[in-house]
């Protein structure tokens, strides 16, 4: 078993990791900025060492400071956590270059999976059922690209291959404004990732957003613990999640469950991992693959009973993986809202001090929150500020329970989207279920 580990995160994840790791007896140092060092997981981890300033790119970021840390406490591995340098193969790379464990993915297949291009070719070799498109990157032909547009049909997409958070896209209608288009994101993906590759695919109108849960040690072992429905999104970033993705034909999702178990073993896959999906007319397209652990794994969680960051530990550990697939369990159906500090109109964050905070509660409720009354807010990185997660043993029941804990919910001092979390469960399309991802935007006027 690991002895100690360091984590390379803040907020709700950093002390959702910290208590898999008290649980598991391991020891913990946590890393932060001089803004957290009030944080809840900083408070309760047996060290903790301030990496720099505010600024992320100072802090979180700074990949010598996080290995100078691990170095002076004798950490043996680091777990990213989402987000910062989660999916970050050169982190991956100089950390293990180090002498230390990544809990993670090796640099190799981050590399491969972070690449849109590659990933989509891992994918197709594995069985994968993926988006018709140019099967690799655009030429600079305009000739070429014109007929590869015309072969997938119009709409298209045209995405950077190195892209991600819903940047470096843009929707193509018409031919007379494809080239421009691909100019464009071609301008925009170097300045945003360095990278100038982009790659064209067949544009979904109505899609769902469905993801697929994996557990893989790297050693020839690997399970799926279901889908996720996560259609509701604003501007490309997920707003409420459930499990199981409802209204989808079993032996159409039992095939794309195997398809993503074999691919897991076909690329060396190691920890924990999600397959992301466009779903539409009962069928399934890969988008991309998460190599860390999910904002909305809870909902995982909850249906399966499957820790999946204890998982992640023993796995990082060298242990092989201690499920079989036949072992997993699906039991009700889970929802997660996830509250954020932001002004509910216009989306703005909205730091300031906690004056107030009192979580709901009752059966089948979970909260993943680092809040606590007097807490302060920072301006300077993401609004989420809780997760509040419901199980039932059905959907219907499932969304009572969530009516119910979202109007317990007292957060005063700021601003948060409770609000809007409050209207969407009692909306009634999302309570029939399988809405797409237009939904939320179409019904807030964007």
């Amino acid at each position: 078993m690991l002895s100690k580990v360091l984590i390379a995160n803040r907020g709700e994840i950093a002390l959702r990791v910290l208590r898999a790791c008290k649980e598991l007896d391991i020891k913990t140092v946590a890393v932060h900025s001089k803004v957290d060092a009030d944080l809840k997981h900083v408070r309760l981890a047996d060290e903790s060492v301030c990496i720099g300033p505010n600024p992320s790119s100072e802090s979180y970021l700074n990949i010598p400071a996080i290995i100078s840390a691990m170095e002076v406490t004798g950490a043996v591995a680091v777990h990213p956590g989402y987000g910062f340098l989660a999916e970050n193969a050169n982190f991956a790379e100089q950390v293990e270059r180090s002498g230390f464990i990544v809990i993670g993915p090796t640099p190799a297949v981050i590399r491969l999976m972070g690449d849109k291009v590659s990933a989509i070719a891992a994918m197709k070799a594995a069985g994968v059922p993926t988006v018709p498109g140019s099967d690799g990157t655009l030429s600079e032909d305009p000739a070429e690209i014109i007929a590869v547009a015309r072969d997938v049909g119009y709409p298209v997409i045209i995405k950077a291959a190195a892209g991600g958070g819903g940047r470096g896209m843009r929707v193509v209608h018409a031919e007379p404004h494809l080239l421009a288009a691909v100019a464009l994101t071609r301008s925009e993906a170097q300045a945003a990732f360095g990278d100038s590759r982009v790659y064209l695919e067949k544009f979904l109108e109505t899609p769902r957003h469905v993801e697929i849960q994996v557990l893989a040690d790297g050693q020839g072992n690997a399970i799926h613990l279901g889908d996720r429905d996560c259609s509701l999104q604003r501007r490309h970033q997920k707003v409420l999640e459930e499990a199981p993705a409802p209204g989808i034909p079993e032996a159409a999702r039992r095939q794309v469950l195997e398809a993503c178990v074999k691919a897991c073993i076909d690329i060396g896959y190691r920890g924990a991992g999600t397959f992301e999906f466009l779903y539409e007319n009962g069928a399934y397209y890969f988008i991309e693959m998460n190599t860390r652990i999910q904002v909305e794994h809870p909902v995982t969680e909850m249906i399966t009973g499957v820790d999946l960051v204890r998982e992640q530990l023993l796995i990082a550990s060298g242990q092989p993986l201690g499920l079989r697939q036949e072992q997993v369990e699906f039991r009700g159906h889970a929802f997660e809202c996830r509250i954020n500090a932001e002004d509910p109109t216009s989306f703005l964050p909205s730091p300031g001090t906690v004056t107030a905070y009192h979580p709901p509660g009752g059966n089948g409720v979970r909260v993943d929150s680092h809040l606590y009354g007097g807490y302060r807010v920072p301006p300077n990185y993401d609004s989420l500020i809780a997760k509040i997660i419901t199980h039932g043993r059905d959907r219907d029941s499932a969304l009572a329970r969530m009516r119910n804990a979202l109007d317990e919910l007292v957060v005063e001092g700021i601003r948060t989207n409770t609000d809007l979390h409050r209207e969407l469960v009692r909306d009634g399309d999302f309570r029939r279920g399988g809405v797409s991802i237009h939904y939320l935007e179409k019904k807030l006027g964007l």
